[in-house]
């Protein structure tokens, strides 16, 4: 029995041990992609804490899918020049349909908070991203973005930004709470990948795409 007990020990703790091992290793990075611009610098963009939280939709219309997005966004840029670095960050989403009932899929989104680095004082971005970030956190400091766009009939794949920021410097981030979007006029179910992607004023870019979400 003796015997028995210690090897259950020893294997709970070893469990413990992975399970510990396997947490930190992530820390809420979702998907990452780096490209050398024509300058040399490394560019870098992150999609972090993603989530996609498909909900019953209001108008209990069975083409209309309904969901809340909130996520985080960072660019880090590396190299000679770094610090010199300005373009966009950019948020959205690919969006996969099978097919309508013959009239124009209509999509709207609507990002009521947001937050961007750029204040001192604030840690919003310290949780997984680092000590350095300091933010801002609305409404109602920044208003909300708001936009509709006609997807066309399926079936299709059409990618929609969401947002764009202006960026500089060697690394900031961007973030999203209970952002709402709907699709109308989907018969089936509607497949959402989201992006972030980063712009330089040179006219580099580099995007990373997330994992698809399906809202059924």
């Amino acid at each position: 029995m003796k015997a028995i007990s210690r090897v259950l020990i020893a294997l709970v703790a070893a469990i413990a041990a992975l399970f510990t091992s396997t947490g930190t290793s992530n820390a809420g990075l979702d998907n990452e992609l780096s490209l050398v611009d024509g300058q040399g610098r490394t560019l870098t963009i992150q999609q972090w804490d993603t989530f996609l939280n498909g909900v019953f939709p209001l108008d209990r219309n069975r083409l209309t899918r309904e969901w809340f997005h909130s996520g985080r966004a960072k660019y880090i840029v590396a190299g000679e020049g770094a610090e010199d670095f300005e373009g966009s960050l950019e948020l959205g989403y690919q969006i996969g349909f099978p097919w309508s009932l013959g009239v124009g899929i209509n999509f709207s989104y609507t990002t009521p908070n947001i937050a961007f680095d750029g204040l001192e004082g604030a840690n919003f971005f310290d949780a997984g991203i680092g000590n350095e970030f300091t933010g801002i956190v609305t409404p109602p400091l920044f208003p909300g973005v708001s936009i509709s766009a006609d997807l066309g009939n399926g079936p299709g794949i059409q990618e929609v930004a969401t947002f764009a920021v202006d960026v500089e410097g060697a690394e900031g981030a961007v973030a999203v709470s209970n952002a709402h979007g709907t699709v109308t006029g989907a018969a089936g179910g509607v497949l959402l990948r989201p992006y972030a992607r980063l712009i330089a004023s040179t006219g580099d870019s580099v995007t990373t795409y997330g994992e698809p979400w399906n809202m059924n």
